[in-house]
């Protein structure tokens, strides 16, 4: 809205509080004027705006029950606490290269029900020899996880040093494997880990989860909630 322009609050009934006008108009820039009850062509645009918010605030309460319904899915399936969902902190790891040079890793952060664009972290990695996906797997997890032990240990950042619920890294046994390695030498919970084994043909909705401390492995199904939610992290990765 051009800022000499004059906006205006429709309300169906009762008074505006001047408050609010005066906030808006300092949020727009411009005078904000109220009127209530308004008739012929503002009265259809109250009801379409009506109607418009309420379809959105349906909506936005659709996708939230979804979001939580999918958390509680994939915490059932790996026997995780169920009564802190909100506080569910999930990092997923993905190995990528260029033809087998230009080693790279991702890793993106799930918690509050949603992805955390801004705590997504990518590592360049050396030393990798061009499609070991194992060795990349042991130097990301090294490297992301060192540092959050030492801070952990350092009374002036232990509250900064979150360490998550759950990591998932995109692969079967062996990247467990070497998952496991770098846990056992930081001294972290095995339990933390599980790999996303593609499984035979590598087709969509075949896949199952892989364990670091002897459990069986998961097959969630292909309509299963928590394999939405995983799909959905290894997209972001």
């Amino acid at each position: 809205v051009p800022r000499q322009a004059t906006l205006c609050i429709v309300a169906s009934s009762g008074q505006v509080d001047k408050g609010l006008s005066e906030a808006l108009s300092g949020q727009a820039g411009s005078g904000v004027t109220a009127l209530n009850q308004p008739r012929e062509q503002r009265r259809i645009w109250l009801e379409m705006a009506q109607k418009n918010a309420g379809l959105q605030l349906a909506r936005l309460l659709a996708e939230q029950g979804s979001q939580q319904a999918r958390t509680r899915a994939l915490a059932e399936a790996l026997d995780l606490p169920m009564d802190k969902l909100d506080e569910l902190r999930i990092e997923c790891f993905d190995i990528s290269h260029t033809a087998g040079e230009s080693t790279q890793a991702s890793c993106v952060v799930f918690k509050e029900h949603k992805m955390q664009n801004s705590e997504y972290r990518r590592y360049n990695l050396e030393g990798i020899t061009p499609g070991a996906d194992y060795a990349a797997i042991r130097q990301v997890l090294t490297r992301r996880y060192t540092k959050l032990v030492e801070a952990a240990r350092n009374p002036d950042t232990k509250g900064d040093a979150r360490l998550p619920d759950l990591v998932l890294v995109d692969g079967g046994k062996g990247q467990v494997s070497m998952a496991r390695e770098v846990f056992v030498e930081l001294g972290l919970d095995l339990g933390l880990i599980a790999g996303v084994d593609k499984g035979e043909g590598r087709k969509l909705g075949l896949e199952e989860l892989v364990f670091a401390y002897g459990r069986d492995h998961v097959y969630l199904g292909r309509d299963s909630a928590a394999l939405m939610l995983i799909s959905h992290m290894r997209d972001g990765a």
